[in-house]
């Protein structure tokens, strides 16, 4: 699905699905509430799993400098948010006004930031411990983030660890799938569909296994809580939103957690193929969609303050646009030149491992009506707000996950949810 169609349909969901007002505090202060999601977060079997899950996944990527980086970035509650090392109130106004006034077209649109508590540079920047410093920090553990917007999918404290734990496993089968269909050979060296573990073709599982664990690697710093359990409001960038396809009409805006976190992997040195594949997880540049993945690519460089083309994110093309570059042998050919592009399979497998929210977003707009509707049964009101979510809401969903209880009753219906929080009740947890 095109990135703007993607947007739109996530913005209904939740805005069809909001059980409750929800107003945002200072998103120029670190989050009031994620202490309180963090303590949530350690508590629930689910996420401990989850964290687990990844923390292995991150111990078997063979490459020394994506392993060293990925074990660092994700499970050091101590890591250095790199991009934000030692900017000043200044760098962040010049990179502010760069992403305005970039030569090759805008990356913000000026007008979005009125939807951010603390305007522009409070969602170009989210707030963080120690800012300023030479070692900024992360303002909430991983484990304690939730996978997207309050409301949205996997929105709960520890969401962020569960959604990226399905995602690596989406992303490592479809290219398991693709080595068995397209990979293997019989005795003549034709190609059939294989019975075992042996192929012809190399698909990175270095890369595979990685991007779904970098791609947001940003959340905790852009879906912080608030006081009342809500979560901060997320700032769309990556484009101007009117003419970003090379300046014919086009919306290549996104989540800002997507064009951060692209700009801590280019700030760790990884590599181009690798950090394309982690760009592609919100559109894929084929169909049309490159100039996506390009003003992205451009948006985080201007964030790690690096030259995109320099460093082998980028190339320009015949006619000074930037494009996406020809790495491993895609360049024995011009393919821009014969009016293709250089793509690799890890990109496309990436974008559709991400694509969970299809279901996964439904999912929590469903379980949030299933359980407000059995919340008095629990004591619990849903106008009072700050008790409803920091009490009932989020446990439910952190230890049960939205779509848990989805399946659950189109399974047995009520008897099966209330069963699952009487559960929760009897142990606790609500």
């Amino acid at each position: 699905m095109p990135e703007g169609s993607r947007s739109r349909v996530i913005a209904v969901l939740i805005l069809s699905s909001l059980p409750l007002p929800v107003l945002a505090d200072d998103q120029t202060e670190v989050g009031a509430g994620n202490d309180e999601a963090a303590q949530l977060a350690s508590g629930s079997p689910l996420v401990r799993s989850a964290e687990r899950f990844i923390n292995h996944q991150t111990e078997q990527i063979h490459d020394r400098l994506l392993r060293t980086e990925t074990m660092d970035a994700i499970a050091n509650r101590q890591t250095c948010l790199r991009h934000r090392a030692g900017l000043t109130s200044e760098d962040k106004d010049r990179l502010v006004h760069q992403l305005l006034e970039d030569p090759d077209g805008p990356l913000v649109n000026e007008a979005d930031g009125d939807l951010i508590p603390g305007g522009l540079r409070a969602g170009v920047f989210p707030a963080l411990l120690d800012d300023g410093t030479d070692w900024p920090k992360f303002p909430q553990p991983f484990n304690s983030a939730p996978g997207s917007s309050y409301g949205g999918h996997h929105s709960y404290p520890g969401g962020l660890v569960v959604h990226e734990t399905f995602n690596d496993l989406s992303n490592l089968q479809l290219a398991a799938g693709y080595r068995r269909v397209y990979g293997n050979s019989r005795h003549d060296g034709l190609p059939v569909v294989g019975l075992g573990e042996g192929h012809d073709i190399v698909i990175s599982r270095d890369v595979t296994l990685a991007a779904p664990l970098w791609h947001d690697w940003a959340k905790p710093m852009v879906f912080q809580w608030n006081a009342d359990g809500s979560e901060f409001i997320e700032l769309p960038f990556g484009g101007h939103g009117d003419t970003d396809d090379y300046g014919r009409p086009g919306d290549s805006r996104t989540g800002g957690h997507h064009i951060i976190g692209i700009a801590e992997a280019m700030k760790r040195g990884l590599a181009p193929d690798f950090v394309i594949t982690q760009a592609s997880a919100h559109s894929v540049p084929t169909s049309g969609n490159e100039f996506k993945v390009v003003n992205w690519l451009r948006a985080g460089a201007i964030l790690a303050q690096i030259d995109p083309v320099a460093q082998g994110y980028l190339v320009r093309d015949s006619q000074n646009h930037l494009r996406l570059p020809p790495l491993r042998h895609l360049g024995d050919i011009d393919l821009v030149a014969a009016g293709q592009l250089n793509v690799l399979a890890e990109y496309v497998h990436h974008n559709i491992s991400d694509s969970d929210f299809t279901l996964t977003g439904p999912a929590v707009a469903v379980a949030q009506i299933l359980i407000r509707q059995l919340a008095s049964r629990y004591g619990y009101d849903p106008v009072d707000v700050g008790r409803y979510n920091r009490m009932y809401r989020n446990p439910v969903l952190s230890y049960m996950s939205g779509e848990r209880l989805l399946i659950m009753y189109s399974q047995g219906g009520m008897a099966l949810i209330t069963r699952e929080l009487d559960r929760l009740r009897d142990l606790g947890i609500i």
